[in-house]
């Protein structure tokens, strides 16, 4: 992005690397350590080690591997990657709760950390007890705390909680507390990991109108992580894309999802699920495995309908069930859900069960399906297995023929067209 040449970074990062040792390294005591040592040396076998087993020495992981990276006042920076990227060990190093292997990180300015939920509380102290603590910790006295201590009280929601200790709250509460600790106090630089995925819609919102004053009215740099693509761009006007503990992209925040659902969404023509030895009592079916019929790539013009045949075990007679399938923008939010044709087998067996996907109402861009299979019984649904991102495919045009219908009472909102289904033993 842009940025003012004349303006210093208030984060500055330079050749960044992290590295871990991996399994077990060392011995309980001072002593082991000492015999394993003179054991290797000698050329001998570990005295510490059980017969089979081996111990990790010299095993590592880079966690980091060469990060380059400056954040100016006032900018949001959203930062994505799928899990084990770096983006949380990144924060841990700029926040200085862990030292880097190699490189430089320069701070100009205090910071306000949110790690997890409740982070740098203790739990025996009451909510305003730690908000003095917390504030004392960034640097402030306490005259500063007692100015803003009504304003992050309000915010947090937690008034009538606020003279009880935080070890009673809920994980909801800690973290209205925490952010609005964060979020209020004296700091140029507010790092957040994934704090806002426990609170409740309201409070979100609150808090992304927060940040957003935040960083564009009171010039405050803004660090955060997450995998909802939503609060991404509410947030922030910079993202970065970590994999494999580098940066890939950084830039753009569109163009950012873009990438890291290029990077995340990898589509398998045929899947298999691992079965259990024995199911348990109440479940009627399983999904074994996931076929795409007639084709060889999962690229599809919205005008085209996708054929998916799901290899199902029946584990106990089916009078009716269905498949219901929430289609997923980019692996992130529900855009609407299938529900095929009722499906019945008065027997155990291994059947094929192909569905037949309108994709008419889908605009570009990749998308993923989870499936449940629910039966019916006595006017009640029940659900008899779940798998998350079960299958996926990409519409490479827009041909926008069908429409949306909205059915607040149905999984996903938005009800797609009724799959085609055909079941053959």
């Amino acid at each position: 992005m842009e940025q003012n040449i004349t303006q210093k970074p208030i984060i500055e990062i330079k050749g960044l690397k992290k590295r871990y040792r991996m399994g077990v390294v060392t011995g309980k005591t001072l002593k082991a350590d000492w015999e394993s040592f003179w054991a290797r040396k000698r050329g001998l076998p570990d005295p510490n080690v059980k017969i089979g087993q081996e111990r990790l020495v010299g095993q590592t992981f880079m966690a980091l591997n060469g990060i380059d990276l400056n954040v100016y006042p006032g900018e949001a920076v959203g930062i994505i990657g799928i899990n084990g990227a770096g983006k949380s060990t990144m924060l841990k190093l700029i926040s200085r709760i862990t030292a880097p292997t190699e490189g430089e990180i320069i701070l100009r300015g205090k910071i306000a950390s949110m790690l997890e939920v409740g982070t740098g509380f203790n739990p025996e102290l009451t909510g305003r007890e730690n908000i003095y603590m917390n504030g004392t910790i960034l640097g402030m006295k306490k005259s500063e705390i007692d100015k803003k201590m009504e304003e992050i009280i309000e915010f947090s929601e937690c008034r009538d909680f606020i003279d009880t200790p935080v070890k009673r709250y809920s994980s909801g509460m800690y973290v209205k507390l925490a952010f609005s600790v964060a979020a209020h106090l004296e700091s140029d630089i507010i790092i957040m990991d994934e704090v806002l995925a426990v609170g409740d819609v309201a409070f979100q919102k609150k808090c992304l109108a927060r940040m957003s004053a935040a960083a564009q009215e009171e010039g405050k740099t803004v660090l955060y992580v997450s995998h909802n693509m939503s609060t991404i761009r509410q947030l922030c006007n910079r993202c970065l894309v970590m994999k494999e503990g580098k940066i890939i992209y950084d830039g753009d925040v569109e163009e950012a999802i873009r990438v890291y659902s290029e990077e995340s969404f990898r589509f398998d023509m045929h899947r298999t699920f691992p079965q259990p030895a024995a199911y348990p009592k109440r479940q009627e079916a399983a999904v074994t495995g996931i076929e795409i019929l007639d084709r060889d790539n999962l690229t599809c013009s919205a005008d085209e309908k996708l054929k998916v045949r799901f290899h199902t075990k029946f584990i106990q007679p089916v009078e009716a069930m269905s498949f219901f399938v929430a289609a997923k923008y980019a692996g992130t939010n529900i855009v609407g859900t299938y529900i095929s044709q009722s499906i019945r087998s008065n027997m155990c067996e291994d059947a094929h069960v192909d569905l037949t996907f309108d994709l008419s109402t889908f605009v570009p861009g990749k998308y993923f399906c989870d499936i449940r299979l629910v039966s019916m019984s006595n006017g009640k649904m029940r659900y008899s297995e779940e798998i998350p991102a079960a299958f996926g495919f990409e519409i490479s045009d827009n041909a926008a023929k069908g429409s949306f219908i909205w059915d607040i009472g149905k999984w996903g909102y938005n009800l797609l067209p009724v799959l085609e289904t055909k079941v053959d033993s």
